[in-house]
C-alpha cells in the first residue's frame, strides 16, 4: 500500500510539471503570436541572398542558388521600378512597378505571392515563396503592451498553478475515499467476524450460567460466582454489541429513523427500562423534569435510548452501591439538555472543567462513553462530559422548531 501510494505521488508530481510546462509554453507562443509582427521568416535569408548577388561591372552575378528551394524565386528592381535581374521570376509577375505598387508588396503579396525585400545600394531585392504558402499579417505591439508582458506571464503561470492544485485535489481526494473505503470495509469486516465469534460462545456460557443460577444444590458463594459470570458475560455482550454500533456511526452506516420525542415521557421510559432491569438495585435513583413543558425533539429513540442507558450502566458499574444517580433534562439556549449524574466515572480526572472524548474516543473513557459521544454528533449536538465528584455527562440536542 506504501508503494502504491509513493508510485501515485510521483505519476502527480510529474503530471502536474507537465502540465506547468505545458501551460506556461502555450501561454508564452500565444503572447508572442498576437502581441508581434509575425511572418518575417520563412528559411529565405534575404540577407545572405543579397551578399550572394553581385555587380561586375556589365552584369549581375548571383551564387546563392542553394538559399532558395525550387519553388522560391527572387528579382532586383532599380530605382525606377524596373526588373534589371530575375532568378526563376514567374510569368505573372510583372516587369514594371510603381512606388505605390513597391509600397504594397513590401508588406503583404506580390500578386499573391508573399515576399521578403531588402534595401540595397543599386535596388530593392525581393524573395518570394508559391502562393498560399505564407500567411502573413499586420500586427505591431505597442510599447504599453510590451510592458504588460511580465503580467501576461505571471498570470499564465498562476493559471496553470490552479490548474495543477485543483487536478492534485481532485486526484488525492479520490484516491484518499477509496483508501478510506477499504480501510472502513477492511475493519467492518474484521469486527463484524470477532463479534459473530464472540456471541456464539458468548451465549452458551450465559445460558450455562443461568440455569446453574437456578439450581438447588449450589453453595451461596458457588451461587454468587455464577451470578458474577452470567453478569460480566452480559458485559461483555452489550460490548460487543457497542462495538458494533460505533463502527456503523463512524462509516456513517447506521441510518437514523428520527421520530418526535416528547423528552419528558422519553426519559421516564428509559428510566423505567433501567430500574425494571435491576440494574438500579443498591443505588439511590431520582429523575429531574421541570414544571414547564419542554420542547420536541427529533430523534432516533432507538440510538438516544442507547446513549441515555449507557451512561445510567456506567454510573452502576463504576460506583460502589449506596451512590445517587440523578436523571435529567432542561431546556436550555434553544437546545434540550439530557443530563445523567452520578459517582465519579472511572478513567475521568477530578476536574469539574467539562470535556470532550477524542475522536478515537480514548481507551479510559471506554466504548459506551464514546458512543454516547457519537450519537450525540450524529443528531447534530454534542455530548459534554464533566468529571469530578459527582460526575455528570450533558447531551445538547437540537429543539425541533
Amino acid at each position: 500500500m506504501k508503494l502504491r501510494g509513493l508510485l501515485k505521488g510521483v505519476m502527480l508530481v510529474t503530471v502536474s510539471s507537465l502540465l506547468i510546462a505545458a501551460v506556461t509554453l502555450f501561454g508564452i507562443f500565444a503572447f508572442v503570436y498576437y502581441n508581434t509582427v509575425y511572418g518575417q521568416d520563412w528559411s529565405i535569408p534575404v540577407s545572405k541572398l543579397s551578399e550572394n548577388l553581385t555587380w561586375d561591372g556589365t552584369d549581375y552575378a548571383f551564387t546563392g542558388e542553394e538559399l532558395l528551394k525550387a519553388d522560391q524565386w527572387a528579382m532586383l528592381l532599380d530605382e525606377t521600378g524596373q526588373v534589371v535581374w530575375e532568378f526563376r521570376k514567374p510569368d505573372d509577375v510583372p516587369e514594371q512597378y510603381t512606388i505605390t505598387d513597391v509600397a504594397a508588396f513590401t508588406r503583404w503579396y506580390l500578386n499573391d505571392y508573399p515576399v521578403l525585400c531588402r534595401v540595397r545600394d543599386d535596388g530593392l531585392l525581393v524573395a518570394g515563396a508559391p502562393k498560399g504558402s505564407v500567411w502573413k499579417h499586420d500586427m505591431a505591439m505597442s510599447t504599453q503592451t510590451l510592458l504588460q508582458t511580465p503580467a501576461w506571464l505571471i498570470g499564465f503561470f498562476l493559471l496553470a498553478l490552479g490548474s495543477v492544485l485543483a487536478l492534485a485535489w481532485l486526484a488525492v481526494r479520490r484516491w484518499f475515499r477509496q483508501d478510506q473505503q477499504i480501510r472502513d470495509a477492511a475493519r467492518s469486516n474484521w469486527i463484524n467476524g470477532v463479534s459473530h465469534d464472540i456471541r456464539t460462545p458468548l451465549s452458551v456460557v450465559m445460558g450455562y450460567a443461568a440455569q446453574l443460577e437456578d439450581a438447588n444444590d449450589l453453595t451461596a458463594e458457588h451461587k454468587r460466582q455464577v451470578t458474577a459470570i452470567r453478569a460480566q458475560s452480559q458485559v461483555i455482550r452489550d460490548l460487543v454489541n457497542d462495538l458494533n454500533l460505533t463502527m456503523r456511526l463512524d462509516c456513517e452506516m447506521q441510518a437514523l429513523r428520527k421520530e418526535r420525542l416528547q423528552p419528558a415521557v422519553f426519559l421516564r421510559q428509559v428510566a423505567a427500562d433501567f430500574l425494571n432491569g435491576g440494574m438500579a438495585e443498591g443505588f439511590d435513583f431520582e429523575m429531574e423534569l421541570p414544571e414547564n413543558g419542554l420542547p420536541d425533539i427529533e430523534a432516533d429513540p432507538f440510538l438516544l435510548r442507547r446513549a441515555v442507558n449507557n451512561l445510567l450502566v456506567n454510573c452502576v458499574r463504576h460506583n460502589a452501591p449506596g451512590c445517587s444517580i440523578h436523571l435529567g433534562t432542561r431546556a436550555e439556549g434553544g437546545q434540550l439538555v439530557l443530563w445523567v449524574e452520578g459517582g465519579t466515572a472511572a478513567g475521568m480526572t477530578q476536574t469539574n472543567a467539562p470535556q470532550t472524548l477524542e475522536s478515537d474516543g480514548g481507551a479510559a473513557h471506554g466504548t459506551g462513553l464514546r458512543l454516547v459521544s457519537q450519537i450525540a454528533a450524529a443528531h447534530g449536538g454534542k455530548a459534554e462530559f464533566h468529571s469530578g465528584t459527582p460526575y455528570q455527562c450533558e447531551l445538547y440536542l437540537p429543539v425541533k422548531r
